[in-house]
């Protein structure tokens, strides 16, 4: 497996980030995933894995971009995402 790249971050209403990263898995397959630090002060980040909220595969790191994008520039995509990601965690 390949070292990931951050494609895509941005700051969040009252805090923290969403970032898009990818990485390449095999020749012509690329995963990319969404993740959001919710935690405003970064010393509270130190140990805590930001919660991964969707994961895609494709041809190439700009067709898992396309799709991670949607998600990772829309706020209420976003909020959408984390309600599942925690439905998920709490099953």
């Amino acid at each position: 497996m390949s070292d990931q790249t951050t494609l895509y971050t941005r700051a969040l209403p009252g805090g923290g980030y969403v970032s898009v990263e990818a990485e390449v898995v095999q020749p012509n397959v690329h995963r990319g995933h969404v993740a959001v630090e919710r935690r405003a002060d970064p010393t509270r980040r130190d140990g805590h894995t930001p919660p991964v909220i969707a994961v895609v595969e494709g041809p190439s790191s700009a067709s898992v971009f396309h799709e991670l994008y949607a998600i990772a520039s829309d706020n209420v995509s976003i909020a959408r995402q984390l309600m599942r990601w925690q439905a998920h965690r709490n099953t």
